[in-house]
């Protein structure tokens, strides 16, 4: 095994140390009040297998709003490029969107997201870090880690970015199937 890949792996699991460790104290602080997010994430965790699905596409659209017409006007042509596979593209705007909107926890997963499908894994991870330090519940994101980790060979590690994921989203049949793949880390059951 070469050095990189060992840097890589090192980095990886102080990574998800850091990320997992840090989860149950950022979800913890108190809030002004309770906001919308708060408010479906609350739904999510006690949703019938049916009202689910509903829930985190509600979700999903609040956590794509950046607040600033123009910060959204970047989301969508960076979501575009994505979802046509232009890769550069959607990072180049994925890339002002975090540097002029870096409070946006949606942006810097989709950056990501972009990463990982242009072999970029160390930038990958980075950009999920943060995303997970803005907005801890982002089970997207949790999923899109697990997935990274996965491709890796990182499944204990994988598995435990998919239970936390599942946590938060327990119908998502994405985090579901996942969990069932990574069975043998986990004795054959969902943790």
């Amino acid at each position: 095994m070469s050095r990189s890949t060992n840097d890589l792996k090192n980095t990886v699991a102080a990574f998800l140390a850091t990320v997992m460790f840090s989860l149950p104290a950022l979800a913890q602080e108190p809030a002004d009040g309770e906001d919308r997010l708060d408010t479906l994430y609350a739904q999510l965790s006690e949703a019938e297998p049916a009202d689910a699905a509903r829930i985190a596409d509600d979700i999903a659209l609040e956590l794509s709003k950046s607040g600033s017409p123009a910060m959204d006007m970047l989301f969508r042509r960076g979501r575009a490029a994505l979802d046509k596979g232009d890769l550069a593209a959607a990072d180049g705007h994925f890339t002002a969107l975090t540097d002029h909107a870096p409070e946006f926890a949606e942006g810097w997963h989709l950056r990501a997201v972009t990463r990982a499908r242009m072999g970029l894994l160390g930038p990958a991870l980075a950009d999920l870090e943060q995303a997970l330090t803005l907005e801890p519940r982002h089970f997207t994101a949790l999923f899109s880690l697990g997935s990274l980790l996965e491709e890796l060979g990182q499944d204990e590690l994988a598995s435990r970015a998919y239970m936390e994921a599942g946590k938060l989203h327990p119908h998502d049949p994405d985090i579901l199937a996942a969990q069932d793949r990574l069975g043998h880390v986990t004795g054959g059951t969902r943790l």
